[in-house]
């Protein structure tokens, strides 16, 4: 059985207790490998390595900074087939899907913010004849970060590198849902030659691990990617010790198809924005609004690609739809699927678990399922699933579906589907959402703020909005005597 360890100062090690959890492939339904259960013990060990660290790696320069983290993520990218494989396995996801979307951006995330700070650049403001004021951006010091079972590398990377970047050594705890990758990763550090103590990955149970990191008197800021409930947690309890808080919490986007656009374009896109990585993506469309005059062409052209989409084995080249990542959140979105009906929802295709043949006969597949004729307001389409459950709903009026799409306690993303500018505009204007795509989905360019609004979380992500939540400002004013 593999076992996968802890990395702290710089050493791969069991944690303190010398306990163990089971990891599942949730392909197969079976335990293939074993992570630390590990406690508060190993994250104070985490912490004092990460705390010793500081003063150099805060001291070396940009330039090298820059370098390491360059040989990081061309370590990633020279090793795609070893990660994409394991991310495959670990999580469920097809491996077509880990090797074009999840590693390539683990590596982009290490490059980009290895390149980022090496173009950084200070306010200044002239007093006339007064003073000159410039501001300095210092690393916070020992940070941690907290990332999601969904993107495992992928959004890891997204959290350390910023960190790193900016001069802070970090405390990271992956999900241990899905820890294979960031045990990978810690091995490509070491290879690259990150200095012992500048990043500690410590694995276990959210309530043990995460909760200690949170609870450290020294661990400054929290950088956390999850679930809306445990978001609120983590806030109560760093909220009254003042730490610096970036929450990406979950979703409930709405998807909205207007008469005047390129159906088939949206009908191609809304496929992936409902089913990709089998709907675990927090930035699925899982309501989607289609203006009635177009609502029966879209829904049989749609259900006719859903009728295509090839589910089972993930290490098959041809799988669309691989497995959901355990057999606790296979459950939960069968009682979802199930809550829809019993609300009267008119289930138009899927509608429950889906039993591969082979290897994968006790794996933890479900159909991908459409849903309509649900109010806008019922449970189906205020609550977040997170699997491959999506609803179909007509409307008439730019208003109304404005009033649907604003319904939910969540705004992370939106995506409109449009030819007509002004409408575009419009709608994004009065949507409460802190992303809106307009004709496409998923496009990311990383400068850009990346997060939600209400329940969908605290903070934005990416570029210098990442890099100024790593670092504290100082603003210095030197008088003209």
């Amino acid at each position: 059985m593999q076992k996968i360890f802890n990395y702290i100062n710089g050493n791969l090690v069991n944690s303190k207790e010398n306990k163990w959890l089971e990891n599942y492939n949730p392909a197969i339904g079976e335990v293939y490998s074993l992570i630390p259960d590990s406690d508060n013990q190993d994250v104070e060990s985490a912490y004092i390595a990460a705390q010793e660290a500081f003063p150099l790696w805060s001291n070396k320069t940009i330039k090298e900074r820059s370098e390491i983290l360059q040989k990081i993520a061309n370590l990633i990218t020279k090793k795609i087939d070893e990660l994409s494989f394991a991310e495959s396995v670990d999580n469920g996801k097809p491996l077509a899907l880990a090797k074009k979307v999840d590693i390539p951006r683990a590596a982009t995330n290490m490059s980009f913010f290895a390149s980022a700070i090496l173009h950084e650049k200070s306010d200044a403001y002239q007093m006339n004849q007064v003073a000159i004021n410039y501001t300095l951006r210092k690393p916070i010091g020992v940070v941690g970060c907290i990332s999601p079972w969904n993107l495992p590398l992928y959004l890891f990377t997204w959290k350390i590198a910023p960190a790193l970047a900016a001069g802070n050594t970090v405390v990271a705890k992956p999900s241990e849902v899905t820890p294979m990758t960031a045990y990978l990763f810690s091995k490509i550090c070491l290879e690259a030659g990150l200095p012992k103590g500048v990043l500690n990955i410590v694995h276990g149970l959210g309530p043990k691990v995460g909760e200690a990191i949170t609870k450290h008197p020294n661990i400054k800021a929290i950088s956390f990617t999850g679930g809306t409930t445990t978001g609120s947690k983590i806030a109560a309890i760093a909220a009254p010790m003042f730490k610096k808080l970036s929450l990406e919490l979950g979703g409930k986007n709405p998807n909205i198809v207007f008469a005047d656009c390129d159906l088939d374009k949206a009908i191609s896109t809304s496929v992936l924005s409902s089913f990709s990585n089998q709907g675990q993506i927090c930035l699925c469309g899982s309501r989607i609004f289609i203006e009635r005059k177009i609502y029966k062409e879209f829904k049989s052209k749609f259900l006719k690609k859903i009728k295509n989409l090839t589910i089972g084995d993930p290490l098959e080249k041809t799988t669309k739809i691989g497995a959901l990542v355990s057999k606790g959140h296979m459950e939960k979105v069968l009682h979802h699927i199930q809550v829809a009906k019993d609300e009267g929802g008119i289930l138009l295709i899927g509608g429950g678990q889906y039993m591969a043949e082979g290897r994968c006969q006790n794996g933890y597949f479900v159909q991908p399922t459409v849903f309509e004729g649900l109010s806008y307001d019922c449970a189906t389409n205020q609550e977040e699933i997170f699997g491959p459950v999506v609803t179909l709903t007509p409307f008439d009026y730019e208003d109304e579906v404005i009033k649907y799409a604003n319904s939910t306690k969540y705004g992370l993303s939106a995506t409109v589907w449009t030819k007509d500018l002004n409408k575009a505009n419009r709608m994004s204007q009065l949507l409460q959402s802190g992303i809106v795509w307009i004709n496409c989905w998923l496009v990311r360019d990383l400068r850009t703020p990346f997060g939600g609004v209400k329940d969908s979380g605290v903070g934005r992500e990416g570029g210098t909005y990442a890099l100024n939540f790593f670092t504290e400002t100082t603003n210095v004013c030197i008088s003209y005597d």
